[in-house]
């Protein structure tokens, strides 16, 4: 909470002025209902015009002045709130971008959306109705009791018996809703979590017929965020009725009470009026802050959410004296490397070894979860390994920065991935600096051209967001080309040929042969085809290394490479 606040420091000067403005304001309100009192009682009774219109004047001038005051501190408000909730969406944005695949594993996707989204508003709406009601709130009801008292002792007892009452019954209120509010963002968070589900999985969901199902699962969430409404909403409408009776009841006592009073001349009609005026403004407070009791839960929860987010220490950081990556060759070596994820009963990869040596291609291969795809996000420390070593040209990754170790290598994810961008800028995404003829390039290599100049504008065309606009082959030619534009020392393709056609994946091997030349090439594939003409073949089987050597060595020496070829090769092309 005290890292939030700290992002409060750059607004002190217009959060002084609000408060300043607001306690003008009030104080000007606790004066008129005096002035209007002094009009009735010596003016109108002594018809005094003369001073019923200077008076006047002066409360005109009063009320313009506090008006004026109102929608200064207004604008100086909301310009307050929404300036600290854009920092701090910033600052939960920038801390989320130095996560770790660890810390993305431990929140998820749909509960960091939802702290930088909804959790930030809930906070920068807190900010702005505190800056207004927690300073008008307590100083309008001190203010008012101390004016009500000073215009009639006895008729003071009236308020004693109203405002107490008025504090228990939002006492009450305020402990049945606070619960309500604070699981109001874990509600919203699994609604959110069942929609992303449903809109990034929908080709899977049509494909398996589990449309119901689905929508059974967001009835389920949204009922469930729908019923918790609801019941705060009732609580809510019995609030302002309720309130409402106890201030009419309190106006009927002391107009009550004020009548007789009045009639025993202990008080005039002008103080009475005067009286009536406060009353109201101490239960309006009153009500003002119940509001904020019922709205500073649900903030505090969605506070602790962020500050959890911010005060989050990656599990990966650089180190303090990193080694220089000049004159990386990009040799790549395990040495006993276990690794488990977070949470996981037995680990993902288990002791294993091999090495990759640069201008040479390293392939693997194996059944899915094998562990092949995480053994490609070791190498740009995306985790870190529980034992063991990855070195690159003889140096451990740990000892190197992660953005030099990362701007040496070229990856191609499984999953291919295309912003929302031209088909230009999507290449140029790891290399900003390429030239047309450098993206044009990357792009004839990764068998990309033809389709790119047969869409309209070229390679000035528009990739919709996640590349839905084109087909999966499409996209992982692209996500290829984006590699290529860099040119690294390190590639690495997780199974970056899987939706290509056969003739597609042999024109593209041929292509990257000479584009590779002298670099280090980490290739994994599921064909047999792909990997046979690899200098390396390295078998996964369990997180374990099952074999490694070339295609030939790997028939006669490894059974779990053998039985892969036999299922996707004929009997001629394994002799």
């Amino acid at each position: 909470m005290k890292r939030l606040l700290g992002y409060l420091k750059p607004f002190a000067a217009p959060i002084t002025g609000v408060l300043v403005l607001v306690f003008i304001q009030v104080m000007a309100d606790l004066y008129l209902p005096t002035l209007m009192s002094d009009i009735i009682d010596t003016g109108v009774m002594n018809g005094d015009t003369g001073y019923i219109l200077r008076t006047g004047a002066l409360m005109l001038l009063i009320a313009a002045g506090s008006l004026g005051c109102a929608v200064l501190s207004s604008w100086l408000s909301t310009r307050v709130a929404t300036g600290f909730g854009r920092d701090l969406r910033h600052a939960v944005f920038a801390k989320v971008e130095s996560f770790t695949l660890t810390e993305f594993d431990r929140f998820g996707a749909a509960t960091l959306i939802t702290r930088t989204t909804n959790d930030v508003s809930q906070i920068q709406n807190m900010v702005m109705m505190v800056l207004r009601m927690m300073v008008t709130a307590p100083i309008m009801a001190i203010g008012g009791v101390a004016m009500a008292y000073s215009e009639d002792r006895p008729l003071t007892l009236t308020l004693a018996v109203a405002v107490p009452a008025l504090l228990l019954l939002i006492t009450i209120l305020a402990r049945k809703t606070m619960p309500l509010f604070k699981s109001m963002q874990s509600k919203v968070d699994r609604l959110n979590l069942v929609l992303r589900e449903g809109l990034t999985g929908m080709r899977v969901i049509r494909a398996f017929n589990r449309t119901k199902h689905e929508e059974g699962r967001f009835d389920a969430a949204n009922t469930d965020i729908t019923d918790n409404y609801i019941k705060v909403n009732r609580v809510m409408a019995f609030l302002m009725p309720t309130v409402m009776m106890v201030m009419n009841l309190t106006s009927i006592a002391i107009l009550w009470f004020g009548i007789g009073r009045i009639d025993s001349g202990d008080m005039q009609l002008g103080s009475l009026m005067a009286f009536t005026q406060y009353a109201m403004q101490i239960m309006f407070s009153m009500l003002m802050m119940s509001m904020l009791f019922i709205m500073v839960p649900r903030a505090l929860a969605a506070a602790d959410r962020i500050a959890d987010v911010l005060e989050v220490e990656p599990s990966i950081v650089d180190p303090e004296n990193p080694v220089s990556t000049e004159g990386l060759r990009g040799d790549v070596e395990f040495r006993n490397v276990t690794f488990s994820h977070h949470g996981a009963e037995k680990p993902a990869l288990e002791n294993v070894s091999f090495h990759a040596r640069h201008g040479e291609t390293t392939a693997f291969i194996g059944s899915t979860g094998s562990g092949k795809s995480t053994l490609m996000k070791l190498v740009p420390r995306f985790y870190d390994v529980d034992s063991g070593a990855i070195l690159v040209d003889g140096v451990d990754v740990r000892s190197l920065r992660r953005e030099d170790l990362r701007s040496r290598i070229g990856y191609v994810p499984q999953k291919a991935s295309l912003f929302a961008d031209s088909v230009a800028g999507n290449i140029r995404f790891g290399a900003e600096e390429a030239t047309d003829e450098e993206v044009r390039e990357a792009a004839d290599v990764a068998q990309a051209t033809e389709f790119v100049e047969a869409m309209d504008g070229g390679f000035e065309h528009g990739i919709a967001q996640g590349g839905t606009n084109v087909s999966g082959g499409q996209k992982q030619r692209l996500s290829i080309a984006r590699a290529l534009a860099r040119k690294p020392e390190i590639y690495i393709f997780d199974d970056s040929f899987s939706a290509l056609d056969f003739r597609t994946d042999a024109r593209l091997r041929a292509a990257l042969k000479s584009r590779v030349e002298g670099a280090t090439v980490l290739l994994v594939a599921q064909r047999v085809g792909t990997v046979m003409n690899a200098d390396r073949i390295v078998v996964l089987e369990e997180g374990k290394v099952a074999g490694i050597g070339t295609h030939a060595e790997l028939l006669k020496s490894c059974p779990v490479y053998r039985e892969i070829a036999a299922s996707q090769l004929s009997e001629e092309e394994i002799e």
